[in-house]
């Protein structure tokens, strides 16, 4: 792990709604996640995790602040330059998969090489070599339909991977998977995380996996308010 930073946040803010329906998600949010880093969010539900990796990965747009990735500022791009910066280098795992239900799971992972300008064939052969490293050999022509919610998410996290992007964000990535399974698929986050100028952001309730975190930050509130180097550390 370097010193150089692949994220650095300075007083995030991100509000919704207006008026009387006006909630502030992120209240000035601060958080630096250095290159070869595995990064854990924790906190209670509706404290902003979610928020907060979706404004990182250029998702949405925040109202206040600064939030770089690599140095670049998603708020100083147009919507164009957002999608391609993304689509080359982020990778983000949702809690709800998001996969399209009319593709296979090899082609659910082919799609950001195909956005890419990979071959079709080509994108979808490296997506089924991937799948198997998950666990998924067996059903790389499966639909989603056909799979249960711990195969869909290994879908969903080998399509965060399969185009090495140097920065994948993931909400809650073991939270439908066994013990095993999860340790499995943290290890290849973990080796993912620790190439060469690449950075891991986990949004995560899930306890079993702390101890693959390099550090620990803790959100309560729309604040990170503690940011450990192991759960041994973590305030309760």
């Amino acid at each position: 792990m370097s010193g150089e930073l692949a994220v650095s946040c300075t007083k995030v803010v991100k509000t919704y709604g207006t008026d009387d329906a006006k909630v502030m998600a992120l209240r000035g949010v601060d958080l630096e996640v250095r290159k070869g880093e595995l990064m854990m969010l924790v906190g209670p539900s509706g404290c902003g995790k979610t928020t907060l990796i979706s404004v990182i990965a250029g998702i949405l747009d925040h109202d206040e602040g600064s939030c770089k990735v690599y140095e670049r500022d998603f708020q100083h791009m147009s919507g164009r330059e957002k999608v391609r910066y993304r689509a080359e280098n982020i990778g983000f795992v949702f809690q709800a998969y998001n996969l399209l239900p009319a593709l296979t799971a090899a082609e659910n992972v082919a799609v950001p090489l195909i956005i890419n300008g990979m071959r079709r064939q080509e994108a979808v052969d490296r997506a089924a070599d991937l799948l198997g490293k998950v666990g998924m050999k067996d059903k790389v022509n499966s639909l989603p339909v056909q799979l249960s919610g711990g195969q869909q998410q290994r879908v969903a996290i080998a399509r965060a991977l399969i185009h090495n992007p140097r920065l994948i964000v993931c909400d809650e990535p073991t939270s439908a998977l066994d013990h095993e399974t999860g340790h499995k698929v943290m290890e290849l986050l973990k080796s993912v995380a620790l190439g060469d100028n690449r950075a891991l952001v986990i949004v995560t309730h899930d306890s079993r996996i702390f101890g693959f975190a390099d550090r620990i930050a803790k959100m309560d509130d729309g604040h990170i308010v503690q940011v450990a180097n192991s759960p041994d550390e973590m305030e309760h």
